[in-house]
C-alpha cells in the first residue's frame, strides 16, 4: 500500500502537468486558426529548414526567403540546427508556435521531474500529487520561462536535453551519454559548456561522444552545404553581434555587463573573458566537489550559470536554468533561498529597468545593479558557494588534524 500510493500520487501530478502541456498546445491551434502572429524565433526554425530543403543560402544579410512576412529576423544557429529542424517543415507555419510551446512545457515537466528526484532522497512529486502541476504553472510565470514560450524559443527543450543526459542516461553509465549534448551543441553552441563539466567530473567517455557527435553533424553539413557552413565558421561563429546589440539590458551575460558599463569599448570583450577566466577557478573546482560528494544536480546547475555568464550573448530568456535550480532548492528545503530564487526571476525586473538605444549607458549605480543583476546574482552564488565550500574544507582539515 505505501508503495502504490507515492506511485498514485506521481501518477496523478504528471496527468495534470501534462493538462498544462495540453492547455498550451489547444492555444497554440487558436493562435493558428485567428491567425495571430506568436513565435517569430519558431518560424525562423522552419524557416532554416525549408531554406536548407529548396537550396537557398542560410547565412546572408537578407532575411530566409522561407519566412513569413512579419519576420525580419536572420538564422543565426549552426549548419546542422537547419536539418534537425526538418519535422517543423511539415507543420502549418501558423501551428510552428504551438507545436514549440507545448514540447517546451513537456520539456519543463521533464527537468522539474529528473531533478525533483535527487538520489538518496524521497521524489517530492511521489508524496505530494500537486508537486509537479504546482511547480509547472509557477515556472510559466518566470521571465525567462514565459518569454522563452512566447518567442518560440527552444531553451527549454535544450535544457531538458543537457538534464536528461548529465542526471540520468551519464549517471546511469549509459552508451549513450554524451550524444544528446552533442546534438544540443549541435543546435546552439553555448550546450558546448556541459563538454568539459562531463570531462571535469570524471566522465571522459560521455564528454568524447558529446565532442564526437557534435563533431560529425557539423562535419555533414560540410558536405551538404560547403559554402554556407564554412561562412558560417568564417564569420558568424565569431561576431556576437549577428543575433543584436550587445550592450542591450536583456543580454546578461559577463560581456553585457562590461559592454554596458564601458558603452561598446572595444576592449569589453577581453575584460569580460579575463574575468570569466577567473570565474572559472573557483567554479570548476565547485563542479568538482559537488560531483564528489554525489551532488550531481548541483555541480551540473554551477556549470550552467557559469556558461550563462561565459556566453558573448546570454539573453534573458536563456536563464531557463532558474526551474532546475528553484526545484533543487525546494527539494533541499532550502525556503528562503527558493523564495529569492523566485522573486528574482518573477519580479521581471529586467523588463521594467529603462532600456533600449543608449539608455543602458547613462544608468548610474542605481540602475546598473538592477539591470545587471542576473549576472552579479550568478557571480555572487558561484563565489558565495566556492567560499562555504573552501570553510567546509578547512573545518573538516583541522578536525583531523586534531
Amino acid at each position: 500500500m505505501s508503495t502504490s500510493r507515492p506511485a498514485s500520487e506521481a501518477r496523478r501530478g504528471r496527468l495534470l502537468a501534462g493538462g498544462i502541456a495540453l492547455l498550451v498546445l489547444g492555444f497554440g491551434v487558436v493562435v493558428w486558426l485567428a491567425r495571430w502572429h506568436l513565435g517569430a524565433d519558431s518560424a525562423v526554425y522552419r524557416a532554416g529548414a525549408l531554406t536548407l530543403v529548396h537550396g537557398d543560402p542560410l547565412y546572408t544579410r537578407d532575411v530566409l526567403t522561407a519566412l513569413p512576412d512579419w519576420v525580419r529576423l536572420p538564422f543565426t544557429y549552426t549548419p546542422a540546427a537547419a536539418p534537425l529542424f526538418l519535422p517543423l517543415a511539415l507543420v502549418p507555419s501558423g501551428l510552428v508556435w504551438g507545436v514549440i510551446a507545448f514540447l517546451s512545457v513537456v520539456a519543463l515537466i521533464v527537468v522539474i521531474t529528473v531533478v525533483s528526484s535527487s538520489p538518496g532522497r524521497a521524489s517530492l512529486l511521489g508524496r505530494r500529487w500537486w508537486a509537479l502541476p504546482a511547480g509547472t504553472a509557477i515556472a510559466l510565470v518566470l521571465e525567462p520561462v514565459w518569454k522563452t514560450l512566447f518567442l518560440g524559443q527552444i531553451n527549454l527543450i535544450l535544457m531538458a536535453f543537457v538534464v536528461l543526459d548529465v542526471l540520468v542516461l551519464s549517471a546511469r553509465g549509459s552508451r549513450w551519454a554524451g550524444v544528446l549534448i552533442g546534438v544540443a551543441a549541435a543546435i546552439k553552441l553555448t550546450p558546448l559548456i556541459f563538454v568539459p563539466h562531463l570531462f571535469f567530473t570524471g566522465r571522459w567517455k560521455d564528454g568524447l561522444r558529446a565532442l564526437g557527435t557534435f563533431v560529425a553533424l557539423e562535419a555533414v553539413m560540410f558536405a551538404v552545404i560547403p559554402v554556407d557552413a564554412a561562412r558560417f565558421w568564417r564569420d558568424s561563429a565569431t561576431d556576437p553581434s549577428r543575433v543584436g546589440s550587445v550592450h542591450w539590458i536583456f543580454n546578461q551575460s559577463l560581456n553585457g555587463l562590461v559592454n554596458r558599463a564601458s558603452a561598446l569599448a572595444p576592449w569589453s570583450l577581453a575584460v569580460a573573458v579575463g574575468v570569466a577566466a577567473v570565474l572559472a577557478v573557483p567554479a570548476v573546482w565547485l563542479v568538482v566537489r559537488l560531483h564528489r560528494r554525489g551532488e550531481d544536480a548541483g555541480a551540473l546547475l554551477v556549470t550552467a550559470f557559469y556558461g550563462l555568464l561565459l556566453s558573448p550573448v546570454s539573453w534573458s530568456h536563456h536563464w531557463v536554468w532558474c526551474v532546475p535550480l528553484l526545484t533543487l532548492l525546494v527539494v533541499k528545503a532550502r525556503w528562503w533561498a527558493a523564495a529569492a530564487v523566485t522573486l528574482l526571476f518573477a519580479s521581471q525586473i529586467v523588463m521594467l529597468v529603462p532600456n533600449g538605444g543608449d539608455r543602458e549607458f547613462g544608468w548610474g549605480l542605481g540602475w546598473s545593479v538592477l539591470g545587471n543583476v542576473y549576472v552579479l546574482a550568478a557571480a555572487a552564488a558561484i563565489l558565495g558557494l566556492a567560499a562555504r565550500e573552501l570553510r567546509l574544507v578547512r573545518r573538516s582539515t583541522r578536525l583531523v588534524t586534531v
